[in-house]
């Protein structure tokens, strides 16, 4: 997969269209789907980020989401913004061939839909993808969603290029606002992903695996049930330091995610960064900013100097 270009003309026209007839974005989920589309589907597969003619430096990107009840309307606006991703990066030149795959994460112990993968794609095809996510809004309410069975497909049905030819980690987002189940359960990966796994996976095992590979991130948003809790935030920087963030802001998510890859990928500090941000006129400078000081080591005293939030209107902008 990710092959092709992404082209914000097609995706105005399609939502102008979604607009025009009354469609939802979420078009399979709303006809009342309670069981993962077959594009989205995890068992048996690998998702790949393969080099092409097209695209000969492949940078895989993996975005997973909670769609809980916890999260309550956070997917719905995450919608809206993520598929701009890959013309922030592009047009910024924070990364090169970027191949973005989203995902879906629930609660295995009880969700009818706990665990939903896409394709790495270049162009228009990561909006279908969305489009057929399932946003069951369960979860068992016990501040905990099957965030490690997400890390553990990470970790083990994916292959991309990058690593493989250049040693290069891809980079992975999951957005969420719970605690992960301490072990991943051998019988929960038989049903969802049909691997024969002999016992459970403790979770300090899978984050090892998956971070060796991947440069993963967990982002807390403002607007979900959980957001700000602390227990939440030491829970996930006790497995992954400083690239547990927190967002203020949900509309400054597509901002935050291009500007870390941009950063990982050396393209740009985060003064270039916000830069950027602020010539484009976008709302997002001050909740990025104060998000990616714990990335550059920026101290607090630092971080309040930098520009505040400044309402434009305009939702993301397209740099």
């Amino acid at each position: 997969m990710g092959s092709g270009a992404w082209s914000t003309d097609v995706y105005d026209a399609a939502d102008r269209y979604r607009r025009a007839t009354g469609t939802s974005a979420f078009s399979y989920s709303d006809s009342g789907a309670r069981v993962v589309h077959p594009a989205l589907d995890p068992r048996g597969v690998v998702r790949e980020s393969r080099d092409s003619a097209e695209h000969p430096h492949s940078t895989p990107v993996a975005v997973l989401f909670d769609v809980t009840g916890s999260m309550g309307h956070v997917p719905r606006v995450l919608q809206a913004k993520l598929p701009q991703l890959l013309g922030l990066l592009l047009r910024q030149g924070y990364a090169r061939d970027p191949q973005i795959m989203f995902g879906a994460i629930g609660d295995a112990t009880c969700d009818r839909v706990p665990l939903q993968v896409g394709q790495f794609e270049s162009d228009n095809r990561m909006d279908d993808d969305l489009g057929r996510i399932v946003l069951e809004g369960g979860g068992g309410g016990q501040m905990r969603e099957s965030y490690e069975l997400a890390l553990y497909f990470m970790a083990r049905h994916t292959v991309t290029d990058s690593w493989e030819k250049r040693g290069r980690r891809g980079y992975l987002f999951v957005i969420g606002d719970e605690l992960a189940y301490p072990q991943v359960k051998s019988a929960e990966v038989a049903r969802l992903i049909t691997d024969d796994l002999r016992e459970d996976v403790p979770l300090r095992q899978i984050v090892d695996e998956v971070t060796r590979r991947w440069d993963t991130y967990y982002l807390l948003p403002s607007g979900s049930h959980y957001s700000g809790n602390r227990k939440v935030l030491d829970f996930w920087r006790g497995l992954l330091g400083q690239q547990a963030l927190e967002l203020d802001d949900l509309g400054a998510v597509c901002e935050t995610i291009a500007l870390t890859i941009g950063l990982g990928e050396q393209a740009i500090d985060l003064d270039q960064g916000l830069q950027d941000l602020d010539r484009a006129g976008s709302a997002a400078t001050g909740t990025v900013s104060k998000a990616l000081a714990r990335l550059t080591g920026r101290s607090r005293a630092e971080v309040s100097q930098l520009p505040a939030n400044r309402t434009t209107g305009r939702g993301v902008v397209r740099l």
